[in-house]
């Protein structure tokens, strides 16, 4: 199908975006990389009369270090993000998630800012951004604020984001000494998107696990923290057989797991546990 018809605009600045959303209101939507928006276009599920394309918006893309921070401009691509060597020596995850979002083209086109603001409940970022720690920084007409990523996801497609801001930056902090991080998932054979995605971040303390962080994706309606797995896991000794699958085993609590056509609330609450139990393991083997 083609989408309803638009007026396209290409602002040259966050000042000239940020005015044409103020002024167009409801009636407009963002387009970043495009891989979630146009589709949805096409299906006519999304009927927008206004876009505003930010790709010609200077300072919105490169990733830097700040102070214990990696800072990601929002219009960044996976690829980018997968091949810059600064994120491969600092947070290699985030290298390893951007390398297995899609395809090739989604890869190159499409932009962290775009599938943290879009928020589809089977995205990869959101896991690991929720595992890291990281904060979003929005802009709007009143300057810039900061939002803490477990305040980010508010529903389905739902995010702290308002109407007039825009996202512009993702900060990720560098994790201490002893720590390691892993995602993993259970793709969709087609899309490579998560029927099911866990994110795990621990850091140890002597032989125990001083801090545990993990996020899950795919599962329900929007990501989550696994708050049981990370309980079951703070101050615990991994060095037994049962403890990272007795942590696991608790994947699915709290989390209002939701049917679909992947899976059954059953299935999907198994790969949760699964796939937590890997995530961990892996985590662990990185923290060494």
């Amino acid at each position: 199908m083609y989408p309803a018809a638009f007026e396209y605009h290409l602002p040259t600045s966050v000042k000239d975006a940020l005015g044409l959303l103020g002024q167009l209101k409801d009636d407009a939507k963002i387009l970043a990389g495009g891989h979630s928006l146009i589709p949805m276009m096409k299906l006519r599920l999304a009927q927008p009369k206004h876009l505003v394309d930010l790709r010609k918006v200077p300072g919105l893309s490169g990733i830097k270090e700040d102070g214990g921070v990696l800072a990601i401009g929002a219009m960044t691509t996976h690829w980018q993000i997968e091949s810059s060597s600064l994120v491969k020596s600092k947070a290699p995850v985030l290298s390893e998630v951007g390398g297995i979002i899609g395809d090739p083209a989604v890869r190159n086109l499409g932009t962290i800012g775009g599938s943290l603001a879009h928020a589809d409940p089977a995205a990869d970022w959101p896991a690991i951004m929720i595992a890291l720690g990281a904060e979003m920084v929005c802009e709007g007409p009143k300057g810039r604020r900061t939002v803490k990523v477990d305040d980010w996801f508010q529903g389905l497609m739902a995010t702290a984001l308002r109407d007039d801001e825009l996202l512009v930056e993702i900060r990720v902090p560098l994790q201490p000494a002893r720590s390691g991080a892993a995602y993993l998932k259970f793709p969709h054979p087609a899309s490579r998107f998560a029927v099911v995605g866990v994110a795990a971040v621990l850091t140890m303390d002597g032989s125990k696990v001083g801090k545990a962080s993990v996020g899950i994706t795919g599962a329900g309606t929007r990501a989550v923290r696994a708050k049981g797995v990370e309980a079951a896991l703070a101050g615990k000794n991994l060095a037994g057989a049962g403890a990272i699958e007795a942590a696991a085993q608790k994947a699915a609590e709290g989390i209002d797991v939701q049917a679909d056509l992947q899976g059954s609330v059953e299935y999907k609450s198994h790969l949760c546990r699964v796939f937590a139990k890997r995530a961990v393991t892996e985590a662990v083997k990185r923290a060494s």
